[in-house]
């Protein structure tokens, strides 16, 4: 798998497909034991909600903290501080210890702490979804600034709007392999269509329409496009 400088890569799958791992080995957190891994450029990961946090200090004291593990010097800092603070949009919290804080304000102040690191490549997992929906367009706006100056970014979801909305080229994991690549609407459509118990799925095709009964779930496609699902 080649990752171009400048490209929104999104990666989906069932839990358990290998996203966070292939995640984890392009941060350096994991060594591969085959195959190579080549990363070109400054990393920044926001991976598990309150990884790298100390639940006993404040926010402000975990900023200081993850900027030296980002190598932000001391003088970038003090430049950045106050941005960082801003955007993360925690208030008077900002001083208080995080293990008060909810899902949303960790996610909110990792995020902000990610991109004011300045990073070449951000990779996100599973992070966009959670907090309310303020904060979510927020840092959603802030993830299309960044494709527009020309940072990559691999992004992992299951919200597969998210993916279509962001994303330049998808990779769909299963067991530790890739099992399509290519524009998102296509191995997202192939993903929704074949995820499941291979047992509980049937396909009905009329030329362009596509029907799919899968495991409970009905999902309709036309074109190649998914139009619709329920449950």
């Amino acid at each position: 798998l080649n990752i171009n400088k400048g490209e929104v890569i999104g990666v989906i799958g069932q839990n358990g497909a290998g996203k966070t791992t292939f995640l984890r080995l392009l941060a350096g957190m994991l060594i591969p034991d085959r195959g190579e891994i080549a990363v070109e450029g400054k990393v920044s990961a926001i991976m598990e909600l309150g990884a790298g946090f100390n639940p006993e200090f404040t926010g402000r004291e975990n900023i200081v903290l993850n900027a030296r593990s980002y190598g932000i010097s001391d003088e970038t800092l003090k430049q950045k501080i106050n941005e960082i603070v801003v955007f993360s949009n925690l208030g008077k919290f900002i001083d208080a210890p995080i293990k008060c804080y909810s899902q949303g304000m960790y996610m909110r102040l990792a995020f902000a702490l990610a991109i004011f690191a300045e990073p070449d490549i951000l990779l996100i997992d599973d992070i966009l979804s959670v907090g309310d929906e303020e904060a979510q367009q927020k840092c959603r706006k802030k993830v299309m600034e960044l494709k527009e100056s020309g940072k990559t970014i691999v992004l992992v979801s299951h919200d597969m709007s998210i993916i279509r909305k962001l994303c330049d080229r998808v990779v769909l994991f299963e067991k530790g392999k890739i099992m399509s690549a290519g524009l998102p609407q296509p191995v997202i459509t192939y993903y929704l269509e074949t995820s499941g118990e291979t047992s509980g799925i049937g396909i009905l095709e009329q030329q362009d329409l596509r029907v799919v009964f899968n495991n409970g779930r009905i999902g309709i496609a036309y074109g190649g496009n998914y139009i619709s699902g329920s449950t």
